[in-house]
């Protein structure tokens, strides 16, 4: 009679063997094989789940891009392009290549049901079909109609920064400052209420530990989607911390105090929330109270953490540069703003455009590869070489970042005068450089599937940034000072302390 420990001994040499033949085989059926890069992973995607887990990916992405060229595997089926000439091809609006089952571990699972939202679907008529009734309201001429509510709480900001942290030998986070402002923002614009973190001074909630455990799960386990099956849609017993199933019932829940309120748009801002009720009016087809929900899950999930990343990178670039600081000071002070500052004063002050483009490019808030699958028939890449249909490509927007064709020399330093005129430099030179520029930014994205909030983040954006270096000034313990960065698709940065004082 076999012994336990026999029995226990086969199952362990079976998995063994087992393991071994799916690594054999993902390596035999590798369409990248003769693409370089890490010696791993032609057998496993398990190397980019530990690099992603590690929190700084685009670091190992950069450094194998300089040194092994436009092109390399990151995965037995994955390549992560460099040449920022392909991304019109990749990001194709025309046709779209399809989104790889990456996005689908942003699924939420209710009532043992899964349900896709505008990010995570891969059917491109669904998310046409779904996109089309709200893209209008996500216009830049749209998202202005709620600048007073974002004017009200940069008002409770400032107040607070006074309160708290104006007096001698005081001390704030600015990066955890900020942060709440941007949630405050976001549920202030999406629901007429702030969720109380700027007046808390702290998480009081939980809802910014949740989100930052919600983006860590995603962003590893979606380097290998089918532990997803194992983890969070398991349907026997759910695994894992916390998934984006709290934000669904987040919204869920301020929908239903809505409907319950009855609450009058009479005397208020109309929030995101009212113009997606009315849709439901205007789109029968298509918008229902699972829709509502859905539209705005999109403004809870990525609302809050991707423009305040954009906004600490912004205000730790300019505290570690005293020349950037003094000229971006004097072109805002001299504007005499009204405050908080409003988008039509501050939309053509060139030097703050270059200071939050710089600092966009430098350090996106979303630095990992943007998958979509090649599509029937593959493609060519520029230096001939194809990549077969059903390949995992994309590209990463800290490398695209980086790439000197596009954005000159020194790409690894913040120079916002990249943005401006050089001297001698003819206008319209300057003029199709900055196009490029621009065209290569992958901040929020690009083609059909771009962020659908970015003007609204600019919007938010552009107006903190101004009136922060207008009312106030701030300083780093010293210029060696270094934050502390977490990549966990949107990057979330921490460890900056400043003194603040009033304007001089």
């Amino acid at each position: 009679m076999p012994t336990i420990q026999g029995f226990l001994t086969q199952a362990i040499l079976s998995g063994i063997i087992l393991l071994f033949s799916r690594f054999l085989w993902n390596y035999l059926r590798s369409p990248l094989k003769s693409f370089p890069g890490p010696w791993q992973t032609s057998f496993t995607n398990i190397w980019r789940f530990i690099e992603t887990y590690q929190g700084r990916c685009e670091l190992t992405h950069l450094e194998l891009h300089r040194k092994l060229g436009s092109a390399i595997r990151i995965g037995p089926n994955v390549l992560s392009l460099s040449d920022p000439g392909l991304i019109s091809e990749v990001y194709t609006v025309r046709d779209p290549w399809l989104k790889s089952d990456l996005y689908t571990v942003n699924d939420i699972k209710a009532n043992g049901m899964r349900i896709k939202n505008l990010f995570s679907h891969q059917d491109e008529k669904w998310h046409s079909k779904h996109l089309r009734p709200v893209k209008n309201l996500y216009s830049m001429t749209k998202v202005q109609d709620v600048e007073p509510a974002i004017d009200v709480m940069i008002s409770s900001f400032t107040d607070k920064i006074r309160e708290r942290f104006t007096q001698p030998g005081k001390i704030c986070q600015i990066s955890d400052y900020i942060t709440f402002l941007s949630w405050d923002v976001m549920g202030q614009v999406t629901f007429s209420k702030d969720l109380g973190i700027l007046e808390a001074g702290f998480d009081h909630q939980n809802l910014l530990e949740t989100s930052s455990k919600s983006l860590d799960y995603f962003a590893s386990i979606c380097q290998i989607p089918k532990l997803d099956f194992l983890l969070d849609k398991n349907p026997i017993c759910r695994v894992g911390p916390p998934s984006f199933g709290w934000a669904t019932g987040f919204s869920v829940g301020q929908y239903q105090t809505r409907l319950a309120d009855g609450d009058s748009i009479k005397g208020r801002v109309a929030d995101y929330m009212d113009k997606f009720i009315a849709l439901k009016d205007k789109h029968t087809d298509t918008v229902d109270d699972n829709t509502v929900i859905m539209y705005m899950l999109s403004n809870v999930i990525a609302g809050g953490d991707t423009t305040a990343s954009t906004m600490i990178s912004v205000i730790y670039h300019v505290l570690k540069h005293p020349n950037v600081y003094k000229k971006l000071c004097d072109e805002l002070r001299s504007a005499k703003l009204t405050l908080p500052a409003q988008w039509k004063e501050i939309v053509s002050l060139p030097y703050l455009d270059a200071v939050i483009r710089e600092a966009m490019r430098i350090s996106p808030g979303l630095a990992m590869v943007i998958e979509r699958i090649v599509p029937k028939g593959g493609f060519s890449l520029p230096d001939g070489r194809f990549v077969a249909e059903g390949t995992i490509v994309g590209m990463n927007p800290y490398v695209i970042h980086r790439d000197s064709t596009v954005y000159g020399a020194n790409v690894d330093s913040f120079i916002p005068e990249r943005w401006l005129p050089a001297k001698g430099e003819s206008e319209e030179v300057y003029e199709s450089r900055v196009k490029k520029m621009k065209g290569s930014q992958l901040n929020f994205g690009a083609g059909p599937r771009s962020c659908l909030g970015r003007h609204l983040a600019q919007l938010e954006v552009y107006k903190v940034i101004a009136t922060i270096f207008t009312e106030f000034d701030m300083e780093l313990p010293s210029l060696d000072h270094e934050w502390n960065v977490i990549n966990s698709w949107f990057v979330r940065q921490e460890n900056i302390p400043v003194t603040i004082t009033e304007a001089s």
